[in-house]
C-alpha cells in the first residue's frame, strides 16, 4: 500500500488542494467587495465559508474514520467545496446575500477536510520510521500555500478580474482530486463494521482531545494560538499603511511571515530530530508572543523582524502540533481529532479576525498588545495543562512516528 502510493503524489495533492483552499478565501474577498461594493458586506461571505468549520470539522472526521477508502470521500469534500464555490460565484449579486452566505456557510462545513482530513491519513502514506519526515513536509505544505494562495488571489484578480481569482481557486482543489481519490484504503476493524452510532462518533473526538493530555494540551495552545494570529492578520493592512505608506503592503508582510515558516519547516524536514513537539508548542507560542509586541511599534524595520520571528514561530508550532497528535491519535480516532482540531483552530483564527478589526481602529498598538496577550494565554494554558506526573516521556519526533 505504501509502495503503490508515493508521498509525493500525497504532497501534490495536499498543496494544491490547501493553495486553493487559502486562496478562496481572498479571492472571495475581492469578488464580494466587487459585485457588493461594501467591505462589510464582503467579509460577511468570508466569515460565512470560516465559521461553520467548527461545526463541519468533527462531523468530516467522523465519516473519514468510518471509510474502509477514506480517500474517496475526501475527495468527494474537496468537489463539494469547489461546487459551492462556483455557486456562490454565479449567486453573487443576483440573489440575496443572505442566502449566499448561507451557501458559503454550507461549504464552509467542509473546510477542514483540506486540511486535518488530509493528515489525518498521513500515516496510511508512509511508513512509522518515515512518519517525522513526512509530517515535516506536510506542514511545509500549508506555509507554501499559506505563501502562494493569497498572493496568488490578488495577482489573478490583478491580471483577470476579481470573479478569475475565484474560478481559479476552485480549479486547483479539483487538480487535487486524483490524489485524494487513489488515497490508500485501511484494513477492515477484526470487530467488523463501526457499531457506535454517527452522534456518540462526533462526540469521540473532543472527549479523545480532552482526555489526553498531550493532545488536550497541543490542542488548547494552538486555539488561543490562533486567535492571536487571527487580530495580527487583520492588523496587517493598517500596519503597511502606517509603517509603509500603502495598506498593499500589509500582503508582503504576510509574505515573509509565510516564507520564514516556510523556510523553518524546511529545516525541519531535513533534520526533524532538532526539536522536541511538545516544547516546541509551547516555545514557538512564546516567541510569537514576543514577535506580536515588536510589531506593536509599527516601525518598519522592526516590523519587518517582528513578521521573519513570527514566522520562524508559527512554522515549527504547526510541525510540532501534528507530530503530537500523530503520536496521541488512536488509528480509530485518527480523522476526527484531526478535523476537530482543525476545525477549532478555524474558529479561533475566525474570532481574532472578527474583534482584530474593532481593535485596530480603537488603536493599532493596543490590537497588537492584545494578540501577544492571546499567545501568553495559550502558554498559560499550556503551562494549565501540565500538571505535575509521576513519570516522564521522552517526547521525541521519531517517538512520533513509532507509538502510531
Amino acid at each position: 500500500m505504501i509502495r503503490r502510493y508515493r508521498l509525493a503524489f500525497y504532497l501534490a495533492g495536499a498543496a494544491t488542494a490547501r493553495t486553493g483552499d487559502e486562496m478562496s478565501g481572498p479571492a472571495l474577498l475581492l469578488v464580494g467587495l466587487a459585485v457588493t461594493g461594501s467591505a462589510s458586506d464582503a467579509s460577511a461571505l468570508l466569515a460565512g465559508l470560516t465559521l461553520s468549520a467548527a461545526v463541519g470539522g468533527p462531523a468530516v472526521g467522523a465519516v473519514l474514520d468510518r471509510a474502509a477508502r477514506p480517500g474517496r470521500l475526501l475527495a468527494g469534500a474537496l468537489g463539494a467545496y469547489a461546487t459551492t464555490l462556483l455557486v456562490v460565484l454565479v449567486s453573487l449579486g443576483r440573489i440575496p446575500l443572505p442566502v449566499v452566505v448561507a451557501t458559503a456557510a454550507l461549504g464552509g462545513l467542509l473546510g477542514p477536510a483540506l486540511a486535518g482530513g488530509w493528515t489525518a491519513r498521513l500515516p496510511d502514506v508512509v511508513a512509522p520510521d518515515g512518519l517525522p519526515r513526512a509530517t515535516a513536509l506536510d506542514a511545509l505544505t500549508y506555509n507554501a500555500a499559506a505563501l502562494t494562495g493569497p498572493a496568488l488571489a490578488g495577482l489573478v484578480a490583478l491580471l483577470a478580474g476579481a470573479p478569475a481569482g475565484v474560478v481559479v481557486s476552485l480549479a486547483l482543489i479539483l487538480l487535487a482530486l486524483p490524489a485524494a481519490w487513489s488515497l490508500p484504503g485501511r484494513a477492515p476493524a477484526s470487530g467488523g463494521g463501526a457499531t457506535t452510532s454517527i452522534v456518540a462518533d462526533l462526540l469521540s473526538g473532543f472527549v479523545a482531545i480532552g482526555s489526553t493530555r498531550p493532545l488536550a494540551r497541543a490542542t488548547l495552545t494552538s486555539v488561543v494560538s490562533y486567535v492571536g494570529v487571527g487580530v495580527l492578520v487583520v492588523c496587517t493592512p493598517p500596519l503597511g499603511a502606517e509603517a509603509f505608506g500603502s495598506s498593499h503592503s500589509g500582503t508582503v508582510l504576510l509574505t515573509v511571515l509565510a516564507a520564514a515558516s516556510l523556510a523553518a519547516n524546511a529545516l525541519l524536514a531535513k533534520r526533524p530530530g532538532l526539536l522536541r513537539p511538545d516544547v516546541t508548542v509551547l516555545v514557538s507560542t512564546l516567541v510569537l508572543a514576543t514577535a506580536f509586541a515588536l510589531a506593536a511599534t509599527a516601525a518598519p524595520v522592526p516590523l519587518v523582524a517582528a513578521m521573519v520571528i513570527a514566522g520562524v514561530a508559527e512554522g515549527p508550532q504547526l510541525t510540532a502540533l501534528f507530530a503530537v497528535r500523530h503520536r496521541e491519535a488512536p488509528e480509530r480516532l485518527r480523522g476526527r481529532i484531526f478535523t476537530t482540531g482543525a476545525s477549532l483552530k478555524i474558529t479561533g483564527y475566525a474570532l481574532g479576525a472578527g474583534v482584530g478589526g474593532p481593535l485596530a481602529t480603537w488603536s493599532l498598538p493596543g490590537a497588537l498588545l492584545v494578540a501577544a496577550g492571546c499567545e501568553l494565554l495559550a502558554a498559560v494554558g499550556y503551562m494549565a495543562c501540565t500538571a505535575p506526573s509521576r513519570r516522564r516521556l521522552p517526547f521525541s519526533w521519531r517517538r512520533a512516528g513509532a507509538d502510531t
